[in-house]
């Protein structure tokens, strides 16, 4: 995507195809086809003005890649017509609606504002973010594949079976490249301690008597945790407060 100039107090920041408004200026251009001989594509930008409209995977598919957030820009791919346009989504491609509240703008057309810094500071730190939430998703992944397998005290291999130390030091370990101590006491010293409202997927969430530390599960998101829990169950999900947690921590250093 290439901005030249920039809106008249808006400052636009490139997001691996989405862009953010970081303070807002006047109203945006409404739609206009794109259509025509010599149009350059990436010089175009989609709007979200307001709602949350949905992102399809295709036109002809109910099938929703994500919901827009009003202040996001997408760099245009393509014009398929019936006010149809084709976006980028991070490294995904998806299509969107202009009768959603959305409008299109011509960022050549935009007057200047001297914020390229700003810009580019933006861009940095926006990268640096989806690099975090795209490794702690991997991680999860990767610590999912392992649902079913056998509970095995001190185990710590999927051929084996895992205990929960084992699990999460295991899953680290390969999806992460994180070495954590053996003991799930031991691990709860490692990383940074945090709240639960500041927890992420990727997070190491201990259990215990009191405050003395016997378990340890994953976070990975939507309330959930992933452990190897009992002989019964081997590595399961469950609620992340289904028991007291004693500690929370970040280990992956983002």
């Amino acid at each position: 995507m290439r901005i030249r100039r920039l809106y008249q107090g808006t400052v636009l920041a490139a997001m691996c195809g989405c862009f953010t408004a970081l303070y807002s200026g006047q109203a945006m251009a409404a739609y206009t086809n794109l259509s025509g001989p010599g149009i350059e594509y990436d010089n175009y930008v989609v709007a979200v003005e307001e709602g949350n409209p949905a992102i399809y995977v295709s036109m002809d598919s109910y099938d929703v890649l994500r919901e827009a957030n009003a202040g996001e820009y997408y760099q245009v791919l393509g014009d398929e017509g019936s006010g149809w346009i084709e976006i980028q989504v991070g490294e995904s491609v998806g299509y969107i609606s202009t009768e959603t509240g959305v409008s299109v703008i011509n960022v050549e057309e935009l007057e200047g504002s001297g914020a390229e810094a700003r810009v580019e500071a933006n861009i940095t730190a926006t990268l640096s973010q989806q690099t975090s939430e795209s490794r702690r998703q991997n991680l999860v992944n990767y610590a999912l594949q392992f649902l079913g397998c056998a509970y095995r005290a001190a185990g710590s291999s999927p051929s084996t079976g895992f205990d929960c130390s084992g699990f999460v030091s295991y899953v680290m370990r390969n999806s992460a490249g994180v070495s954590l101590n053996r003991s799930s006491r031991a691990q709860a010293t490692q990383g940074v301690a945090v709240s639960a409202e500041q927890m992420r997927p990727g997070d190491l969430v201990f259990y215990g008597n009191g405050s003395a530390i016997n378990h340890v599960a994953m976070y990975i998101g939507d309330g959930q945790v992933a452990h190897a829990s009992t002989y019964k169950t081997g590595v399961k999900t469950s609620p992340w407060n289904y028991r007291t947690p004693v500690r929370i921590v970040n280990v992956l250093g983002d």
